[in-house]
This record gives structure tokens, sequence and C-alpha cells, in this order.
């Protein structure tokens, strides 16, 4: 019964609707840009900023002691750390922008930066 009072035209604004909905979600949300580099904080402090294009491991020193960021094929983590837990390295790689990891213990964090990032502050 329903198809019966959608006409021609009622099919053709739905489906341009439509259209238009899928390439605005892909052009805005989907596409976040390509992660340039990493930003270390140490302390709460910007210490350091690497690109993700070359492949290198980078010591920091916290309250608990060494803390290793690794970078490799554009991607990143934290590879080994001495905070009790070890959340911060259990988060494993990180490969998008906005994308972070904390070693609060040890005060060290990482944030991929570069492209565009969404999340519930920004959004």
């Amino acid at each position: 019964m329903t198809c019966q009072l959608m006409r021609p035209g009622d099919w053709l604004v739905l489906t341009v609707a439509a259209c238009a909905l899928l390439a605005l979600t892909d052009r805005l949300w989907l596409a976040s840009g390509k992660p340039q580099s990493v930003v270390v904080r140490s302390g709460g402090q910007h210490a350091q900023e690497y690109s993700l294009a070359t492949n290198a491991i980078y010591t920091f020193v916290g309250p608990l002691g060494l803390s290793e960021v690794e970078v490799r094929d554009g991607r990143v983590r934290i590879a080994k750390d001495p905070s009790p837990k070890q959340y911060c390295v259990k988060q494993g790689w990180l490969a998008r922008p906005g994308e972070a990891a904390l070693c609060l213990p040890n005060r060290i964090s990482i944030q991929i930066a570069g492209g565009r990032s969404f999340d519930s502050l920004n959004f």
C-alpha cells in the first residue's frame, strides 16, 4: 500500500538524498586525512614532534624510568614503559589522526597529529 502512495518523483528525491548523505559522510567523516607526525609529551609539556615517515625508536625519561616510542610504517606505539599495568603498551599501534596513548604513572603520552580528527569534544 505504501508503494502506491510513492510517485516516481518521490523515489527520485529519496535516491538523490541518500546519495548526497553517502557522499557527505565519506568526504567529511571518513576521509580524515593522512597522519603526518606524532607529538610526544613528558610531564604534561610538549617534549618532541617526530615525522611518521621515518622508522625509529625514541627514548624518554619519566619519573619511573625510560619509555620507548616506536615509529614504523606510518604508525606509532609505546613499545616499552616501566608503568606497573602497562596500559599504554597494550594500547598497541596508533595510525589515525587524534589517536593517543597515555602512560600516566610515567607521565609520557603520544598523540598522532595531522589530518582532521573528530572526538566528543570537537565533533
